[in-house]
């Protein structure tokens, strides 16, 4: 049975830990967020830029349903491959401030492993306004595209 994507967010605190049990290997699950060709089918967007190593950058765009583009960017902090990913994000011409997420990748069996994603931002107000919009159910699609895509590329 699929597990699902679990947010964690603790009253008064300016961040939230996400969660997420795959039914893919280590390798797989890691290559879902650095090979762009992977990104853009689960995320639904388009990779403009994706540089990973330290300092590198990223930038996606996606178009919603009217035909607006709406702009997404970072800078990667700190990347160790098949371990960790730290990186910024932004959502450009929206109020909310840039959020820093710290991604940890981690073995559970040969088949399966474990992602788990700490999100800091700048306010308590700010984390509790994302929580507001329709933010769990979309990364848990995301989640479960992911799981789908890659699930057929091994």
């Amino acid at each position: 049975m699929e597990k699902k994507t679990k947010i964690h967010a603790e009253d008064g605190k300016q961040d939230l830990v996400i969660t997420r049990e795959f039914e893919l290997p280590l390798e797989y699950l890691f290559k879902a967020y650095v090979e762009p060709e992977i990104v853009e089918q689960w995320m639904g967007t388009k990779v403009l830029k994706l540089e990973n190593q330290k300092h590198g950058s990223w930038q996606f765009e996606t178009t919603d349903p009217k035909g607006n583009k709406h702009g997404f960017n970072g800078v990667i902090h700190e990347f160790v491959p098949n371990q960790k990913i730290t990186r910024t994000f932004e959502m450009e011409n929206t109020p909310f401030p840039v959020q820093l997420e710290f991604l940890e990748f981690e073995k559970l069996t040969d088949d399966t492993s474990k992602l788990t994603m700490q999100i800091v931002y700048r306010s308590v107000a700010d984390r509790d306004q994302m929580l507001k919009l329709p933010f769990a159910q979309g990364i848990n699609m995301a989640h479960n595209r992911l799981q789908e895509i890659v699930k057929n590329l091994i």
